[in-house]
């Protein structure tokens, strides 16, 4: 199995299809396995690909996630891209990923072609999603989360939700914003994506990715934006379709 270094750790990447890079970014608690039924729809026209972050799926495993979990994410994919000698790339993003994505692009600009982020909550953490994290991911362990963690993670996978866990508490916590750099500083061309019906975000405002989105838009040039009526978080899986349809229209379009 292939494997880049981070910090002296391996992490596992894979590699599909040829032509320009497509990296997908998986979200907290997950891992590239989520992404596992877009490959085929990406492959004949990208070279997808697929790395897990550490301490996630098929990467080394660590004690404690960094606390600035995102940008420390960000930095793992610098690190692969540089070892691999890849240059602008494009990367679709999903829930954490998103984050990391951006991040990536507001560090090394010059790696990053075009950016998908795909569910996100915007620049700092919601605090009502945070203040309840602890009690609901252990709710999570015991009943619907049970069966994703352990297909994403393996036998292992209640030590890495705790860590996870933690990671986004004492975040929240300690730094409260997800990006080291402010957004109005991205000069790469981002399409934000999300789904009215998210369950993590439905209970705020329906609207709450539209005007979230629409505020970062406001900071920046060459941003878009598409909302879906209807599916649950991630939009890239709950919209699978007619994501792949808006995405690689938004990937095809010339800068």
């Amino acid at each position: 199995m292939p494997f880049f270094k981070y910090n002296n750790k391996s992490c596992y990447f894979e590699e599909h299809g040829s032509g320009m890079p497509l990296l997908f970014l998986h979200g907290n608690t997950a891992s590239s396995k989520m992404f596992s039924d877009l490959i085929a729809p990406f492959e004949k026209d990208y070279k997808v690909v697929l790395i897990d972050f550490l301490g996630h799926g098929k990467s080394e495993r660590i004690e404690k996630f960094a606390t600035d979990l995102w940008y420390d994410e960000a930095l793992q994919v610098i690190a692969f891209l540089e070892q691999v000698k890849y240059e602008k790339v494009n990367i679709i993003g999903s829930s954490g990923g998103a984050l990391t994505a951006i991040n990536v692009a507001l560090e090394r600009p010059d790696l990053v072609n075009k950016v998908i982020a795909d569910s996100f909550e915007g620049e700092t953490p919601i605090e009502a999603f945070v203040q309840n994290i602890i009690k609901e991911r252990e709710l999570s362990k015991q009943n619907e989360g049970k069966a994703f963690y352990y297909s994403m993670q393996g036998e292992d996978w209640e030590n890495v939700v705790d860590n996870d866990t933690m990671a986004i508490y004492e975040h929240a916590k300690t730094i409260g914003r997800f990006f080291q750099k402010p957004f109005c500083k991205l000069h790469t061309k981002i399409l934000l994506t999300g789904s009215r019906e998210d369950e993590f975000i439905k209970f705020i405002d329906p609207d709450f990715y539209e005007k979230t989105y629409s505020k970062l838009i406001e900071q920046i040039e060459g941003g878009k934006m598409h909302i879906f009526k209807e599916g649950g978080h991630p939009a890239i899986l709950s919209n699978k379709g007619k994501f792949i349809e808006i995405a690689k229209a938004f990937l095809n379009e010339e800068r």
